[in-house]
C-alpha cells in the first residue's frame, strides 16, 4: 500500500456534529433508494481537459466513477473555456466543466447557470516575471508599459494579472496583454522575449520556475497565495449547468456530483504511482517528473468534498466587479450561481 501524501486542508466553516448527523439522516434514504436517473447519457464540455483544473473530472472518468453512478458521460474537450461555454449555450452540451466565475458573468447577461459541485478551491494560476527581459526586476511597478502574456483575455489567468497589477495602481491600459495560450505557445512567447511577464497555469509555470526562467510574484496554486490575492477563498473549477437542466434532472445532477466527489476522495490519498497509472499518457507530455512536480504544486488547491465555501461567491463577485465596469454586483443573486445541496449528499455518501 502506498503511503498517503500530505494534503493540507482549507480552514472553513464546518457543520456541527448534530447538523452532519441530521444531514446524513436526511440523505441516507435517497442514497439507499438509488433514484432513477432522468438522463443516463450526459454531454460535458470542458476547455482544456488535461489541465490540473479538471483533474477530478479526468479521475472520475478514468476510474469508472460515472459508470458506477449509472451514467454514460461524453466529455468534449475544447480550446479554452470560452469555446466550451459556447457549446453548452448552443445546446451541444448538458453540463460545463469550467471556472465558477462564469456563472456570475452569465447571470449578468441574463443567463442563469448554477455550479453544483466544486473541483478546485483555488484558481491554480501563477504570475511570473521573465528573467530574460527583466533580469533585474525588483518591484511590480516595473511592469508598467510591459507586455504580459495570458492564456486568453477572458480567462482566470487574465483576471489574476489584472488584480495583481491593480494593487500597484497599474491599470489595464498601462500594459499590453497578449494571448499566448498554454503549453508550447506560452513557453515560446516567454523564451523568445515576446512578453515580459506571464500569467499561466501548470505545468507551464512549474517548468519555467524549475529552469529559473521566471520569478513568481503571485501564486494562486496555494491556498495562502489565493488568500493574499483575493482576500478569501476563491472557488475555481466546478461543474455547472443551466437552472432548467438542474430542475428537470436532479437525480442526474446528483449522480454527476457523486462521481466527482468520489474522485476528490480518491485524490486525497493517491500516491505518485496511482496518479501516473490513472491519467492518460498524453497528459504527462513525456516528462513524468515535471507532471508530478506540478501536481504537488497544486495539490492543496483541489477540492476535498465538492462543497462551495459560503463566502466564496462574494469573494469572486468582488474580484470580478473590480475588473469589469459592466458587472453590476447589486443585480447578481449569488444564491443562484451555486448550490451545495448535491455536494452535501455526496459528502455524506462517501464520507469525504
Amino acid at each position: 500500500m502506498m503511503t498517503p501524501m500530505p494534503h493540507p486542508l482549507l480552514s472553513r466553516r464546518t457543520f456541527g456534529v448534530g447538523a452532519v448527523l441530521t444531514a446524513a439522516s436526511l440523505v441516507a434514504p435517497a442514497v439507499r433508494a438509488q433514484p432513477k436517473l432522468e438522463k443516463t447519457r450526459v454531454a460535458i464540455a470542458v476547455g482544456g481537459k488535461a489541465m490540473f483544473h479538471y483533474l477530478p473530472l479526468t479521475i472520475s472518468e478514468q476510474l469508472g466513477f460515472f459508470k458506477d453512478e449509472g451514467l454514460e458521460v461524453e466529455i468534449s474537450d475544447f480550446a479554452g473555456d470560452a469555446r466550451a461555454q459556447q457549446a453548452a449555450l448552443g445546446g451541444a452540451a448538458d453540463v460545463m466543466s469550467g471556472a465558477y466565475e462564469h456563472t456570475i458573468y452569465l447571470q449578468n447577461k441574463g443567463q442563469f447557470f448554477q455550479a453544483f459541485v466544486l473541483q478546485g478551491r483555488a484558481p491554480q494560476v501563477a504570475l511570473g516575471v521573465s528573467m530574460k527581459t527583466m533580469p533585474g526586476f525588483k518591484t511590480v511597478h516595473e511592469l508598467k508599459g510591459k507586455r504580459v502574456g495570458v492564456m486568453a483575455q477572458d480567462s482566470s489567468t487574465s483576471m489574476l494579472a489584472h488584480l495583481a497589477l491593480s494593487r500597484y495602481g497599474i491599470k489595464a491600459s498601462d500594459v499590453s496583454f497578449i494571448d499566448v495560450g498554454t503549453a508550447a505557445g506560452a513557453l515560446a512567447a516567454l523564451r523568445s522575449g515576446q512578453i515580459d511577464a506571464i500569467s499561466n497555469i501548470d505545468p507551464v509555470m512549474t517548468m519555467l520556475e524549475q529552469k529559473g526562467e521566471v520569478r513568481i510574484i503571485y501564486d494562486t496554486r496555494t491556498l495562502k497565495g489565493t488568500q493574499e490575492v483575493f482576500g478569501g477563498p476563491m472557488p475555481a473549477a466546478c461543474l455547472y449547468a443551466s437552472q432548467e437542466f438542474l430542475k428537470k434532472n436532479p437525480n442526474t445532477a446528483q449522480a454527476l456530483t457523486n462521481a466527482i466527489v468520489h474522485g476528490l476522495k480518491w485524490l486525497q490519498t493517491a500516491g505518485p504511482r496511482d496518479l501516473i497509472k490513472t491519467v492518460p499518457e498524453t497528459y504527462l507530455a513525456g516528462d513524468r517528473g515535471l507532471y508530478l512536480s506540478s501536481f504537488n504544486k497544486v495539490r492543496e488547491s483541489i477540492a476535498v468534498d465538492g462543497m462551495f465555501p459560503e463566502d466564496g461567491g462574494k469573494i469572486a463577485l468582488r474580484a470580478l466587479a473590480s475588473l469589469d465596469a459592466t458587472l453590476k454586483p447589486e443585480k447578481i443573486d449569488l444564491a443562484k450561481t451555486f448550490t451545495n445541496q448535491f455536494a452535501l449528499r455526496a459528502k455524506v455518501k462517501f464520507k469525504a
